[in-house]
């Protein structure tokens, strides 16, 4: 679980939603103990504050992750491997598992968690598993620029050599999902011995939806997500262990 120190000025900005800020980092480190098959929850940061409240809560922080490999541009392969050798060198401790939960997703669904984990434990060839969910437009009307101004639409191997499949309707296209960084798990031993994240059999956990918050303009949209009634009994439980 990946949670980075702010700059003063973020924090300065991030005031007038504080609150909503608390209630996303808790449900972090709360709900995933609700979800069976979570035998531990670990918090990397870089920042003493976070690491405190993130102790508070009941989440182990068994160290501070170097600044180095906590900027805007690093990379999770690098925490992942900093945690890994960590815990082995100073706990002799290697988890089968890997469930990497984001911060940018303001909550999850304690059963989604464990569908995914059962998910991934019933089929031991998958090196890991990503959720995602449909997106339109389609990915097959979009493209990227090649030889110049050149148009060159993405899924072409999924067509015939002179297909302008890009101007098919959607009903006739095949489904095309994005990665949503809801839940994604990793095997450990196949990640230490590739060294690959997420390796050549990356199974898709296909959810519903998702809410992200990239910046400020996603709060409000977050907001309404989690006022909607299925989350109501994550919210009685948040209030009860806090009390």
């Amino acid at each position: 679980m990946p949670l980075l120190e702010l700059e003063v000025d973020q924090k300065e900005s991030l005031k007038k939603i504080y609150p909503w800020l608390l209630v996303f980092r808790l449900f972090h480190i709360l709900l995933p103990r609700r979800a069976k098959g979570v035998d531990r929850i670990i918090v990397s940061t870089d920042s003493e504050e976070i690491a405190e409240v993130s102790k508070k809560f009941g989440a182990d922080v068994p160290f501070l992750r170097p600044k180095e490999i906590s900027g805007d541009d690093s990379l999770d392969i690098d925490f992942f491997k900093h945690a890994l050798a960590w815990l082995k060198a100073n706990e002799n401790y290697s988890p089968n598992y890997i469930m990497h939960l984001r911060p940018t997703v303001p909550a999850r669904e304690p059963r989604k968690l464990e569908q995914a984990i059962a998910e991934i434990i019933d089929n031991p060839e998958t090196s890991s598993l990503r959720s995602a969910h449909a997106v339109t437009p389609s990915a097959f009307k979009l493209f990227t620029l090649k030889d110049g101004p050149y148009c060159h639409f993405f899924g072409s191997e999924f067509f015939g050599q002179d297909e302008e499949f890009f101007n098919y309707p959607r009903q006739k296209l095949p489904p095309t999902y994005h990665v949503d960084g809801y839940v994604d798990i990793i095997d450990a031993q196949k990640f230490l011995s590739s060294g690959f994240m997420y390796g050549k059999k990356m199974k898709a956990f296909i959810i519903d939806d998702n809410r992200d918050i990239d910046d400020l303009e996603d709060i409000p949209a977050a907001e309404a997500f989690l006022r909607e009634e299925r989350f109501k009994p994550l919210f009685d439980y948040l209030n009860k262990v806090t009390q």
